[in-house]
């Protein structure tokens, strides 16, 4: 395998962790959702922004382009804020194993939107994906309402997914990550301002809760969301989508070590986890073998 090859591969398996982290995150922070990811798009389109003054690199896109941008935006800020929701009503454990069913919805939503031709171990596996989630379910009640947003979520991110791979076809990562970031603040904060139960000190941050956003922002957003796109030229989608379904288990691996017996769960969880997990890498693997 060549050098360059190797480093990718490392360099993905980071960003993947890093997305297993930010759960951990989401959960240290004391805010509630809505600011929390406000300061997190804000924060990191701030840092892009930066970054495109260093770099010398032009702002300038054409209109159609920023239309798209304001789609992928408003699509971003709704996954990540029912995200960080599910983590807030119920752990970092159940809303990553939710989180996984990313794949099967898009495997689903793909030929619905006429991107592909529906494949039948496609519906196998998705439904095979439905009985885990019905196991976890119905032996964690005390996380359903998690468990709903953090599905909700999923499926937000699989429409993001199929939407933004035609961004990438078109437009430069930089670009694309700067300017859903931006378009994702900018909604964020309509939103905030017609909310009626906002207010200015529920915005206020702790000393520590500056530290994890900053880290939120910056490691865990500006970064991989430009270099993940990258490395999505460099590897192809299936290395990519492959390596992504490791996330859950960097993410629950470290709930366990920060959170100790708080995300310990019973033993259905776990086989529910295992079947959802198989599925999704089965899912993987046949676009793997197809391509």
């Amino acid at each position: 395998m060549p050098t360059s090859e190797i480093k990718n591969q490392l360099k993905l398996h980071f960003i993947v962790f890093i997305w297993g982290f930010t759960a951990i995150l989401g959960a240290l922070i004391e805010i509630d959702a809505l600011p929390l990811v406000w300061y997190r798009v804000v924060l990191a389109s701030v840092t892009l922004a930066l970054f495109f003054l260093v770099k010398k690199i032009d702002f300038k896109v054409s209109g159609d382009a920023l239309m798209r941008f304001v789609a992928g935006g408003v699509l971003i800020a709704l996954h990540w804020l029912t995200f960080f929701y599910a983590i807030k009503v119920s752990t970092v454990s159940t809303t990553l194993i939710s989180m996984s069913s990313s794949a099967i919805f898009v495997a689903l939503l793909e030929p619905i939107l006429g991107q592909k031709k529906f494949r039948l171990y496609e519906l196998l596996l998705a439904s095979l994906a439905l009985i885990g989630f019905i196991i976890i379910f119905y032996t964690e009640k005390t996380y359903k309402t998690g468990i709903l947003y953090a599905l909700l979520s999923s499926l937000l991110l699989a429409f993001f997914s199929i939407f933004n791979m035609r961004n990438i076809q078109k437009y430069r990562a930089v670009h694309i990550a700067f300017y859903e970031l931006f378009f994702a603040a900018v909604f964020l904060t309509i939103v905030i301002y017609f909310t009626t139960s906002f207010s200015v000190r529920s915005m206020q941050l702790t000393a520590s809760d500056w530290v994890y956003i900053s880290i939120l922002a910056t490691v865990c957003t500006a970064y991989p969301f430009v270099a993940a796109t990258n490395l999505l030229h460099k590897l192809g989608t299936y290395t990519l989508v492959l390596t992504n379904n490791l996330e859950p288990v960097y993410g629950i691996i470290l709930a366990v070590l920060i959170f100790g017996d708080k995300e310990k769960m019973n033993l259905p969880f776990y086989l529910g986890a295992a079947i959802i997990f198989f599925s999704v890498l089965a899912n993987a693997y046949f676009k793997y073998k197809k391509n």
